[in-house]
């Protein structure tokens, strides 16, 4: 399969993605691999990320503009982690985080064509069925983006679900030192890549590891205080380096220009 795939050179993929900090965290290291060799990356983000924390409330204790002010710095630290991978077209909506589940899928479904029939895309990486830890959230955008692809028919890009080594996290937790959440909201660390399906294709990110790092840690609001701010450059391809994808049942079939980045391994 590595040696027919197409040259990324020319390539495009789109990641979609839930929220602010996904990208980096999910598969950081492919997205800086793609944009060396060639490949355009583009990005759909759903939510801006309003209801993760990261601020405290107004002095007032008005909820409402501790959320916006949230996804304000969100979008800010999405776009500066966007240029350190160098996506070069972003887009974020404003669907309501954490309420995926609860969103109309017909206009959810609508807005992710939009960007696919924008961008023509040839690879698009999203999600697995496990969503990296079992987000309602990202299980959303899995099954919304399934259902564009699925019905492209022969028209349809290549579509790859991102999931995590199991262990990957924990093994970042330990390497801090600490029990801290890897993640905000998610006290345990092996529920990444828990019950995830085999990869199909596992990227090595090499020396774009630490690339993935910096970017990840442009998330301030939401990886400041997590193991994440531990770990050193020097360290990034052995913690963070690996990432795993699986190719869908639906959506192009033949070889595709991710392909070439195939661990030798798999």
């Amino acid at each position: 399969m590595v040696c027919s795939a197409p040259a990324p050179q020319g390539q495009v993929l789109l990641g979609v993605f839930a929220h602010p900090d996904d990208e980096s965290l999910a598969c950081g290291g492919l997205l800086a691999r793609c944009v060396a060799a060639g490949a355009a990356v583009t990005l759909l983000c759903l939510t801006r990320g309003e209801g993760g924390p990261g601020i405290a409330p107004e002095a007032d204790g008005d909820e409402t503009a501790a959320r916006r002010r949230l996804g304000e710095q969100r979008t800010r630290e999405l776009g500066a982690a966007a240029g350190v991978l160098g996506v070069s077209d972003l887009q974020v909506l404003d669907y309501a985080d954490g309420m995926l589940p609860w969103t109309d899928a017909a206009a959810l479904e609508a807005d992710i064509q939009r960007a696919v029939e924008r961008l023509r895309p040839n690879v698009i990486v999203t999600f697995g069925p496990d969503g990296l830890y079992w987000h309602a959230d990202h299980i959303s955008v899995h099954e919304r983006t399934t259902a564009v692809v699925a019905a492209m028919g022969a028209a349809a890009p290549a579509l790859y679900y991102v999931t995590m080594p199991p262990g990957q996290m924990r093994e970042v937790a330990r390497h801090a030192g600490v029990g801290a959440e890897v993640v905000p909201g998610l006290g345990d660390p092996d529920a990444f890549g828990a019950l995830a399906e085999p990869p199909s294709l596992v990227v090595e990110a090499g020396p774009f590891a630490a690339r993935k790092l910096t970017a990840l840690l442009c998330h301030h609001s939401q990886m400041a205080a997590s193991p994440m701010a531990a770990v050193a450059p020097g360290d990034a391809a052995r913690l963070l380096g690996t990432e795993h994808f699986r190719r869908a049942d639906v959506g192009a079939s033949g070889p595709a220009f991710i392909d070439s980045f195939a661990s030798p391994t798999t």
